[in-house]
């Protein structure tokens, strides 16, 4: 289950970067999208609102702060958010996470600027301690992201050293989606004092348990997440392998198409609601032959998400 401990203000657990539902015009859909945390929040998901998954680069600065205004004014707690504030325009960054650590959000997950490539270390740190900075608030915690598969811009062990010791009580943890356990085992083992590192999907949420990491933030857990909540409470008994190895057929699963159009039409399929299947340029909906072999697919697993239906009443 996500958590914010108390003492330390530092995030633990399974989060999904939440998709956004988007309705005529590519207009993003508020109800819908409170709706969809409802029910994450119900199975045991953290909300990682403006992830990669979310279609955050498809979203304007004033359409995300107009959201988490949104759910915060719906009842959702905002320490159960970690919005992805990273842009490329440091101005942009320090504004959204402004705005997100006034609001009590739990932390932000922080891309680094990603348009210009082969940029430095001290290039980058530059960009984040002006972005720590410009919010100057105590309550600010960064999650930093490295994506360098999408990003193209990583975070070197030696960049995250030298930023967890300048701000050790704003640079707490970091999202790691490279891909390459190597990587995230090589984090783990740095003496970083309560520093959270969650791996990006969760084909190795075993391994990070077993090695001291805190958890999860997968797309996946959009569809499957009680599943995972699962695997990260109980990776400490005897069928945790087992249960792995399910959760990596439904990864797989999802791994075989464009994975925020099939994330949608799968959510759209078992909440009764096709509006689900919008994304917003230049990504495409799926294709119907395409949705109709990943339900198949997913019946073959024995998958369902139950309780969504019902949740997604309120907006039918």
């Amino acid at each position: 289950m996500a958590a914010l401990d108390g003492k330390t203000c530092r995030f633990s657990g399974v989060f999904a970067p939440v998709i956004t539902p988007f309705g005529e015009n590519f207009t993003p859909d508020a109800e819908r999208l409170i709706n969809h945390c409802r029910w994450l929040l119900s199975q045991g998901v953290g909300l990682s609102v403006f992830g990669t998954n979310s279609e955050a680069n498809s979203l304007s600065a004033d359409e995300k702060i107009d959201l988490m205004n949104a759910l915060a004014g719906a009842g959702i707690d905002p320490k159960m958010m970690m919005p992805g504030t990273g842009c490329c325009a440091i101005t942009e960054t320090a504004r959204l996470s402004a705005h997100a650590t006034k609001l009590g959000c739990g932390g932000v997950l922080m891309l680094p600027p990603f348009y210009y490539k082969g940029v430095s270390d001290d290039g980058l740190f530059a960009a984040y301690a002006d972005v720590i900075q410009r919010v100057g608030s105590e309550d600010l915690r960064i999650y930093l992201y490295h994506i360098p598969p999408v990003a193209n811009v990583p975070l070197s062990i030696g960049l995250i050293d030298r930023l967890v010791k300048e701000y050790p009580n704003t640079v707490v943890g970091i999202k790691d989606s490279g891909g390459d356990w190597n990587n995230t085992r090589a984090m783990l083992d740095q003496e970083w004092d309560d520093f959270r590192i969650f791996v990006g999907a969760e084909t190795f949420l075993l391994d990070n348990m077993r090695h001291g990491g805190a958890g999860c933030i997968s797309a996946t857990a959009n569809v499957n997440p009680a599943a995972i909540v699962r695997l990260y409470e109980t990776w400490q008994d005897n069928d945790a392998a087992d249960q792995q190895q399910q959760l990596d057929m439904v990864r797989d699963t999802f791994g075989k198409y464009v994975v925020i159009p099939a994330l949608k039409a799968c959510t759209g399929y078992f909440s009764g609601d096709a509006r689900w299947d919008i994304v917003r340029p230049p990504l495409m909906p799926m294709g119907a032959e395409d949705k109709d072999r990943l339900v198949s697919d997913l019946n073959i697993l024995g998958f369902g998400m139950p309780g969504l239906m019902s949740a997604m009443e309120a907006v039918a």
